[in-house]
């Protein structure tokens, strides 16, 4: 199993926010400290505030905040939000499954368990657990670095 590039960078995202609860975070200060790039983060981005994860405010001043406190936001429904889409196998699509022995197949059985089992454990963990008390996030994810570190590239 592996997660795609947008789960991930949808949690980055999220942790980086949470680490700086409280402040308005620009895109480019988020791609800096996630190693991403700005457009791609553009579209994640867009799809966390439509799932109810991020605000987003345009214009001068602008830019996105959690949209709940980071206990309220449960990582097993961000994974749902970017995952959810991709079926785990052939077999999970009924629109391109050209399994011959789909109709019969015990394997398929114990991988929508093992899927079952996945979310549950992500389910029962917040983006606070994640973030708080982890000095190392934060020292890496406090916009205070980030803009310190932006500027040295500059």
């Amino acid at each position: 199993m592996r997660l795609t590039v947008k789960t991930n960078l949808a949690m980055r995202v999220l942790m980086f926010c949470a680490v700086n609860t409280g402040r308005t975070v620009r895109k480019c200060e988020v791609a800096e400290a996630c190693n991403a790039s700005a457009n791609h983060l553009g579209v994640i981005i867009n799809q966390l505030g439509h799932g109810g994860f991020l605000e987003t405010t345009r214009g001068r001043g602008g830019g996105i905040r959690l949209s709940r406190p980071p206990s309220q936001i449960n990582v097993g429904e961000v994974f749902r939000v970017f995952e959810a889409g991709l079926p785990f196998a052939e077999c999970f699509s009924a629109a391109e499954n050209t399994c011959p022995i789909a109709p019969t197949c015990r394997l398929k059985i114990a991988l929508k368990r093992a899927l079952d089992a996945f979310y549950a454990e992500l389910d029962m963990i917040s983006l606070n657990e994640l973030v708080d008390g982890n000095t190392g996030l934060e020292h890496l994810f406090d916009l205070e670095q980030v803009l310190r570190m932006s500027c040295e590239h500059a």
